[in-house]
């Protein structure tokens, strides 16, 4: 099957020069796994958000990048081009999916950004497969269910395809090998977050990588829980953007965008943690 090349038109419109475009698909743990590659240099991994695409949670994002690095940008499991397969989504199973695709490109390192659920798949990254690591953005992300207020956790119960935003759906009834499986994905992604449960301090305490974490002052991500998540790993840097929400971080993206360059292009402190 030839993947549809939506980005190549995304990049377009964003007004800059196209660069050359890998999208293919790599067969990892049983599933069949899309990718692009853009660009060249040190290597970046690009994980996108719940029941979005590439395009939806990186389009202001990648283009920029990929001036200077190797931007690998996937879709797990039920999203966009990559079909959905007869297990549960889950945090820990993409992590070992896209350290399956990294290992089989011959990617020994790579720097990974996640927006949203890929945050907290980057940081099951760091947790399961710590040396394919070299730096962490995590941005809009939980590693604890009281990162989201009562009230996310409440509508997730009664959640059905109605509620998800149509820029969404219609992102994925684009590009989906399967349009008729919006249904599945949507319960799936729905089944993922009711059957998350915390995962341990000391599983981020242990995470070795420098982390950058974003969060947006108005995001529902509680930005109390951004500063636990920074207090709890030993090598990181924090930023809360102002006026921003969930969606509008990948829309506004001139300063969190500089602060991810400066941030990547620094050399990593030898210091000793932060106490």
């Amino acid at each position: 099957m030839t993947p549809r090349r939506t980005s190549v038109f995304a990049l377009l419109a964003l007004g800059v020069a196209a660069t050359p475009l890998r999208a293919e698909y790599a067969d990892v743990n049983g599933l069949h796994m899309y990718y692009e590659i853009h660009g060249s240099g040190p290597p970046i991994v690009l994980l996108h958000g719940g029941g979005s695409t590439i395009e939806t949670s990186f389009a202001g994002y990648w283009p920029a990048l990929a001036k200077s690095r190797k931007v690998i940008a996937v879709e797990e499991q039920a999203h966009g081009r990559t079909a959905d397969i007869d297990r549960p989504l889950r945090f820990e199973q993409t992590a070992d999916d896209v350290a399956a695709l990294l290992r089989r490109l011959g990617v020994e390192q790579a720097d990974i950004f996640g927006y949203s659920n890929g945050g907290s798949t980057a940081l099951q990254i760091a947790i399961r497969h710590p040396k394919l690591v070299r730096k962490l953005v995590v941005m809009s992300a939980i590693y604890k269910a009281d990162g989201m207020p009562p009230a996310f956790w409440e509508s997730m119960k009664k959640a059905s395809l109605a509620d998800m935003p149509a820029e969404l759906k219609d992102a994925y009834l684009r590009v989906a090998p399967h349009p008729e499986q919006l249904q599945v994905m949507h319960d799936k992604c729905v089944a993922r977050m009711l059957a998350f449960k915390d995962w341990p301090d000391e599983q981020i305490a242990g995470i070795e990588a420098h982390t950058l974490v974003l969060v947006g002052d108005a995001d529902v991500v509680r930005p109390e829980h951004a500063v636990e998540m920074y207090r709890r790993l030993p090598h990181a840097q924090l930023a809360v953007l102002p006026g921003v929400d969930h969606m509008s971080i990948v829309k506004r993206t001139a300063l969190p965008l500089a602060m991810i360059e400066a941030f990547l292009d620094e050399p990593a402190p030898s210091a000793a943690p932060r106490p």
